[in-house]
């Protein structure tokens, strides 16, 4: 069997880390030949390409497949995956983000490539954007799912989100959690040498968030209820994980409310650093208003962390309100300042959730269970393509 992924860019994130765990895993199965095929891997948000720094042979890169819409360089690049695969003739193409998604699809479909998987990490149209792009983007998806044999979505919010757009049949779609490996989460400790290196005092309440620093993240939402949130828990300290084009902005908001000493940024931090991070937190918070499903929410729970996240897209399958977390209406700033100074009060409560958690994510999210109903997946489709 030969499988060959494709993906828009390999920056820092999670649909990227899936993915690369995903073709490193199958390339371990007995019977499977795997590739990865990427655009160019540009912008402030890092790199994920070293991780295939040791298996180059893996790797095919397309410097005309490009995020932004580009006439030209999309009619390049579809051309290009055209030829490739009717080269190369892989009997599965399985493709990831939004650009790679559509042009990958067609392209294979032109090809006569006999099977084609779509991975939903994220809604691509939603109420986040206004009604020009969406009518754009789902008319994209309705063009590409008519050569689409079957869809992975890492939540089942992302089934019923297509299903009511018109997009795909119930029997093509199959949920596969986003895996990762836990053992570095189930081992995070709460270090007071790191902590001291970002500032945190051991007594000091550590609140995260790991996120893009950029539009549509939620962290305009923190910002807005720390000052109402320090008068009543001082011990508070903020810490965002991650960077993006907004992190002078935020820098500045944090600034300009007095609060500089308590917004802690790390900046761009590589994926093996997030463990450790985590480790430091006391609650995770999770406010993002698009967003298939964070692998962060079960890799908070991994190390034992409650979670707090908005009831966007697919949170509520992991963040199970009052068992692992609380789940907040998306956009309530109120009721999350609330839910903040809850957890915060009550430490046996952070425990409760936080095993909970743990329990929940051993179960659903280790990397081998992701991979292994990749491979199930796949042989069935082929068999099912045999048999009609």
């Amino acid at each position: 069997m030969r499988v060959t992924h494709v993906i828009t860019r390999l920056i820092v994130g999670g649909a990227q880390e899936n993915t690369i765990a995903s073709v490193l895993g199958l390339r371990r199965k007995p019977g499977i030949e795997v590739d990865l095929i990427s655009g160019p891997t540009t912008g402030p948000e890092g790199s994920l390409e070293p991780l295939l720094a040791d298996s180059p042979e893996l790797l095919h890169l397309i410097p005309d497949l490009v995020r932004p819409i580009h006439p030209v360089k999309d009619w390049s690049a579809y051309r290009q995956l055209r030829r490739r695969f009717a080269t190369q003739r892989p009997d599965i193409v399985h493709t990831h983000s939004g650009k790679a998604g559509i042009l990958g699809r067609l392209a294979a479909a032109a090809a006569g490539v006999p099977i084609i998987v779509h991975t939903i990490h994220g809604p691509s149209f939603g109420p986040f954007q206004g009604a020009l792009p969406n009518w754009i983007f789902r008319a994209a998806e309705l063009r590409a799912a008519r050569v689409t044999t079957h869809f992975v979505v890492v939540a089942e919010a992302m089934t019923r989100q297509y299903l009511h757009a018109g997009i795909g049949a119930p029997p093509q779609f199959t949920r596969i959690f986003s895996g990762f490996d836990l053992q570095p989460f189930l081992n995070a400790q709460n270090s007071r040498d790191l902590r001291a290196r970002y500032g945190i005092a051991p007594d000091d309440l550590v609140v995260g968030k790991v996120a893009r620093l950029f539009k549509l993240k939620g962290h305009d939402d923190l910002f807005a209820i720390a000052p109402e949130l320090l008068k009543a828990e001082p011990r508070l300290k903020f810490l965002m994980v991650g960077s993006g084009p907004w992190e002078p902005r935020f820098k500045q908001t944090a600034a300009a409310l007095g609060l500089a000493d308590r917004f802690v940024f790390t900046g761009l931090v590589p994926p093996e650093r997030v463990p450790e991070l985590i480790g430091i937190m006391d609650i995770l918070v999770h406010t993002s208003r698009r967003e298939g499903l964070a692998r962060v929410l079960p890799q908070a729970l991994a190390a034992g962390k409650p979670v707090i996240a908005f009831d966007c897209d697919g949170a509520n399958e992991v963040c199970l309100d009052q068992q692992t977390g609380f789940l907040v209406p998306s956009g309530d700033r109120a009721r999350l300042q609330e839910r903040l100074q809850e957890l915060a009060r009550d430490p046996a409560l952070r425990n409760r959730f936080g095993q909970a958690g743990r329990l929940l994510v051993r179960d659903f999210f280790p990397v081998e269970r992701m991979v292994d109903e990749l491979q199930a997946l796949y042989l069935r489709l082929i068999a099912a393509k045999r048999a009609s």
